[in-house]
């Protein structure tokens, strides 16, 4: 049998769906230079393959299936399964439409479809809910799915054979394609945080793999393709820091040459965790500040990192030469225009490497889309984007929070200061000097605030 695997491109912004948002994807549109600007180095960050797509790669191929895999044309094939999102479903479908119309039965697989199969179940001969490994399995042994079909969680995943990325390369108008340096890892799935906002824990329980199967893997990798760079997509990836430990020092004695990334909360780490975590290749960690107000967390089932904490994590990183992405969500609904604008000063004031600034979304299977679904305003799927106003907030109006947005990424990366964390430079400008510069700009924008609304953001 022919398997296609479709991780469908978008045609406009920035796209990404696997394991972001749960899987539900995100999508950027600029609206600015500088969110332009942004989504330039978030494109990058984002070129990955799809870590689905390579499990079921491998799984299709250990039973003697070719696999072709696409992100835009419409190869040929017996069966196609293509990853949905809520954020691009319309040109999932439409692709799902065109494959079925030349003959080939097609499913998805995602959260998206997992959750709202009304929107793929017109447009497919099967759907399989939650995780994809256990009914493509089903698959790959001749079974014939139809309807919705339920996939449970693997509950080992040791168990898995380790994704084939060799089988996930496009080629592009007949020349061999070009071999990827950057992939994907899951270490463990599922998250032991109870968020109220977040989709992670809806297709099933947190689970971690073995050190010594997670190490066979990067081991693997690095026998394929000098130093690779590994994006540890784990939701939580330093929740246990003897098991994370034990990794760190587990690829330094079999020698791997690597980088990694990961994402975490900023009270699971500190700084001798995190020079461990260097030593054995640790490039970038990213982890979630959302707020200022403690409040707003607590609401949210998220538990609050006291400033210090937060600037001596952030420090140790600055120290230690690793990037450090801070992530922001505005719109909580104790929010005001006072609480978003300290939010952004915050961001700043942390002198974190990069920052991420999205307008809270109630995705379904959540807690607080229960809480939140009769504020919606939004019909259009699609527009879940977490860019997006989506409800009827108490307090700010949608294009308040859409400016709000739009100030915070042009504060944030508009300034002296962004430029000189980047290029790591910092030593060659006295810092007095660089907060002058930062003020300077500061005051600019909001000048150029006030002339745009009544207020500015009041950084």
């Amino acid at each position: 049998m022919r398997v296609i695997l479709a991780d469908l491109r978008v045609s406009e912004g920035v796209l990404a769906k696997d394991m972001v948002a749960g899987g539900y994807g995100s999508r950027f549109i600029p609206f600015s230079r500088v969110t332009r600007v942004y989504c330039h180095f978030k494109q990058r960050s984002l070129d990955l393959p799809s870590i689905q797509m390579g499990y079921l790669a491998s799984l299709f191929a250990s039973q003697g299936h070719e696999v072709v895999f696409t992100r835009r044309a419409l190869p040929d094939g017996d069966l196609a399964l293509v990853l949905s999102s809520l954020v691009d479903y319309r040109h999932e479908t439409a692709w799902a439409d065109q494959a079925r119309r030349r003959g080939i039965r097609v499913g998805f697989i995602g959260l998206a479809c997992s959750q709202l199969p009304e929107l793929f179940a017109g447009h497919a001969d099967f759907l399989i809910a939650g995780e994809p490994e256990q009914a493509a399995s089903w698959l790959a042994l001749g079974q014939k799915l139809t309807g919705l079909t339920s996939s449970p969680p693997v509950a080992d995943l040791d168990s898995l054979p380790f994704p084939r990325w060799d089988l996930l390369q496009e080629k592009t108008r007949g020349w061999p394609a070009r071999r990827p340096k950057r992939f994907p890892v899951l270490a463990s799935r599922g998250c032991t945080e109870s968020c109220t906002y977040c989709p992670h824990r809806i297709l099933g329980p947190y689970r971690s793999r073995s050190v010594g199967n997670v190490v066979d893997e990067l081991e693997q990798l690095c026998q394929q393709y000098p130093r690779p760079h590994v994006f540890f997509r784990d939701a939580l990836f330093t929740r246990d820091r003897h098991r994370c430990v034990a990794l760190c020092q587990a690829i330094r004695s079999r020698g791997l040459s690597l980088r990694f990334d990961c994402e975490t909360r900023l009270d699971a780490l500190d700084p001798e965790l995190l020079g461990e975590m260097r030593a054995a290749g640790l490039s970038a960690v990213a982890f979630g500040v959302e707020t200022v107000t403690p409040e707003s967390l607590r609401r949210a089932a998220r538990r609050p990192i006291p400033e210090p904490r937060q600037r001596e994590v952030i420090d140790a990183c600055r120290r230690l030469g690793i990037t450090t992405v801070a992530y922001y969500v505005f719109g909580f609904l104790e929010d005001d225009w006072n609480a978003i604008a300290a939010t952004i000063s915050h961001s700043i004031a942390l002198r974190t490497t990069f920052a991420q600034f999205k307008l809270l979304t109630p995705y379904p299977g959540t807690p607080m889309w229960k809480q939140l679904s009769s504020r919606l305003t939004e019909t259009d799927w699609q527009n879940f984007n977490g860019y997006s106003a989506v409800f009827r907030h108490p307090n700010l109006k949608p294009q308040e929070l859409q400016f709000l947005l739009g100030a915070a990424y042009a504060r944030f990366y508009a300034r002296p200061g962004f430029l000189v964390n980047l290029w790591r430079v910092r030593g060659l400008l006295p810092q007095a000097l660089l907060e002058r510069l930062d003020r300077q700009v500061l005051r600019w924008h909001a000048e150029k605030e006030i002339s745009l609304v009544s207020r500015a953001a009041e950084c």
